[in-house]
């Protein structure tokens, strides 16, 4: 509990927010109401709801607008209370800015005309010696953290942005590499086999000439070159096999650097032994399949933990995707969920998208398998 506390105190905005109510609480010591219930009662009621917005930045969009409204109503009621001056209208440059994180700019636009409005008329109902000298300070105050905290969150969303992508440049890097290692392993293979493996058949047969001979016929050196001769091919005809037996991509890596910078949900990877997918077009359609999953679950389910397994029969790879959060309603496939199915059918593939039994998301793939897509290992 004191970790948590210590934590949610340390936020960027808590800190300073915190401090800003420490120093209205202790200006109200000033005021003619200082012992009033209900003026302390909306100081905690404003501090609650402040502190509680951390607890549902994941969830529905009332439950916040709740909290704001009474965040409102606990400001309007102490600045009520102590309307003859002081520091009461610094709890709401502190809303501005929680509301700038939150709202886009009209909607924050009309929300602090209103909420000004509201201190003006409560400032010229107690008598106030400047009512529009007074809004007019905290309104600039407010304008003021309403823009820090709108390039701040720009400034986040932006660092978001660019460890995802940095993220997809690993994940496909890693498979190009990959891609590019099995093609240097190919073109290798082939030369040992057309070069030396060509040299070396056309040494034997000479060798079988001259062996012929009556004069060579009966020397140990020719029949020591022939031994050496028949052992190398054969040897490089192992090593040709070598380099030709592929270990296919290494699809775990990729998709944990793709994951990587996303704190929740986290990822869960199971890949079978005998899964091998050797073309780089599936590998790279098995990467983007789980990367909007990842996507979709981070912004829409809620879910905690997503679990990716890749398996294969006979004929088929398989892929399941599923996370541990809630889908509220008809499942309603968007952009993104359309998206997946199509690039699943362009890579041959079938998809079938879900709610599973515990209220997650499931998406079941299935592709068929070809000699150049994935392989079983020896």
């Amino acid at each position: 509990m004191t970790s948590l506390l210590r934590q949610t105190l340390l936020q960027p905005m808590n800190l300073p927010a915190v401090l800003t109510w420490l120093a209205v609480a202790l200006s109200l010591r000033f005021n003619e109401d200082k012992g009033s219930p209900l003026l302390w009662t909306a100081m905690v009621v404003f501090a609650i709801c402040f502190l509680a917005h951390d607890a549902f930045k994941a969830r529905k969009a009332h439950w916040r607008a709740l909290l704001f409204a009474l965040e409102t109503a606990g400001a309007l009621t102490v600045c009520l209370f102590a309307s003859r001056g002081g520091a009461a209208p610094a709890l709401l440059v502190i809303l501005i800015a929680q509301l700038a994180m939150v709202y886009p700019p009209r909607v924050l636009i009309a929300l602090a005309i209103a909420i000004n409005l509201a201190l003006y008329l409560i400032l010229l109902k107690a008598g106030s010696p400047a009512p529009v000298v007074i809004t007019l300070i905290f309104a600039g105050f407010q304008s003021f953290s309403a823009l820090i905290a709108h390039y701040a969150l720009s400034a986040e969303q932006a660092r978001d942005r660019l460890a995802l992508v940095n993220a997809d440049l690993l994940a496909t890097r890693a498979l190009l590499a990959d891609s590019a290692r099995d093609a240097e392993r190919l073109r290798m293979a082939r030369e040992l086999h057309d070069v030396a493996g060509h040299k070396l058949t056309a040494m034997m047969l000479n060798l079988r000439v001259l062996a012929a001979e009556d004069d060579f016929a009966q020397r140990r050196e020719v029949l020591l070159a022939q031994q050496l001769a028949g052992e190398l091919l054969g040897d490089i005809r192992g090593v040709v096999q070598a380099l030709r037996d592929t270990r296919g991509l290494d699809l775990a890596t990729a998709l944990r650097a793709l994951a990587a910078p996303i704190p929740k949900p986290t990822l869960q990877l199971e890949i079978a032994d005998d899964v091998q997918v050797t073309d780089p077009a599936l590998a790279e359609t098995l990467l983007r399949v789980v990367q909007e999953a990842l996507t979709n679950s981070a912004r829409h389910a809620e879910a905690e933990r997503v679990t990716v397994r890749i398996d294969r029969d006979a004929s088929a790879l398989h892929l399941r995707i599923e996370d541990d959060g809630r889908v509220r309603g008809a499942l309603c496939e968007g952009n993104g969920l359309s998206g997946l199915r199509e690039r699943i059918a362009e890579a041959g593939g079938r998809a079938d998208i879900e709610v599973g039994p515990r209220g997650g998301l499931r998406i079941d793939a299935s592709f068929p398998l070809t000699a150049r897509t994935a392989t079983s290992p020896a």
